[in-house]
């Protein structure tokens, strides 16, 4: 479903964030993308969503060369992912509820379809009753919480989270990481990157460790926490 082939992402001015990085992931995988800060984490899920296309090599997204696709097949294919980003990009003046329609909004779904939708979406992630509340009243955890129903409401089949638990307690970053398990548990592929990888998980999860800009490893977490 996703494949890197030797692909190397340099900005203008900078180092290389991504150097020769190969990897396949098949559909309904749940992987960790790990790395110190600065590894490279972000610009490879950037580059998994074709927000940034690469330098060099070879990005494809079930088949789709991403750097081929023209500007306006983009929004399109991006229609696929479930973004999940590290500041939440909530929009602080709208509620819960209004929140989470908007993707629906984006792509024409609108009416009873669209409230089902948004309220299957809060009750998956426990936010159900507070559905009219505004997102500042919310926790840190609530308000990733509601981020995560923001993006799964257009039933993605690949879901991708920057950082998603790394300003949550133990407590919270446990309950973030149970759902993307339950997502994954029904089909949908996951993609979570994080600067450490150990206690996420009890059962055997692919890790993509970054070092620099260079894949260093490509195994299970277990091996990994071993």
């Amino acid at each position: 479903m996703i494949k890197f082939d030797h692909v190397t992402k340099r900005y203008p001015g900078s180092n290389e964030a991504l150097s020769q990085v190969s990897f396949d992931i098949e559909a309904g995988e749940l992987v960790f993308v790990t790395g110190h800060s600065g590894a490279g984490k972000s610009t490879l899920l950037k580059l998994i969503a074709a927000i940034e296309r690469p330098t060099s090599g070879t990005v494809l997204i079930a088949n789709q060369n991403i750097s081929q696709l023209k500007a306006a097949a983009i929004p399109y294919m991006r229609r696929r992912f479930g973004l999940i980003f590290q500041d939440h990009k909530l929009l602080y003046d709208r509620n819960c509820f209004e929140n989470v329609i908007l993707p629906l909004h984006i792509n024409g779904i609108t009416g009873l379809d669209a409230a089902k939708r948004v309220r299957a979406a809060l009750d998956k992630v426990g936010l159900l009753h507070k559905e009219k509340a505004m997102p500042i009243t919310l926790s840190g955890g609530e308000q990733q919480r509601l981020a995560i129903a923001r993006a799964v409401v257009s039933r993605p089949s690949i879901l991708i989270a920057d950082e998603p638990t790394g300003n949550l307690d133990s407590s919270y970053a446990a309950d973030i990481m149970g759902i993307f398990q339950d997502f994954n548990q029904v089909g949908v592929t996951v993609i979570v990157a994080t600067h450490d990888a150990r206690g996420m998980s009890a059962t055997q999860n692919r890790v993509l460790h970054l070092d620099h800009g260079r894949l260093t490893v490509s195994n299970s977490a277990e091996s990994v926490n071993a």
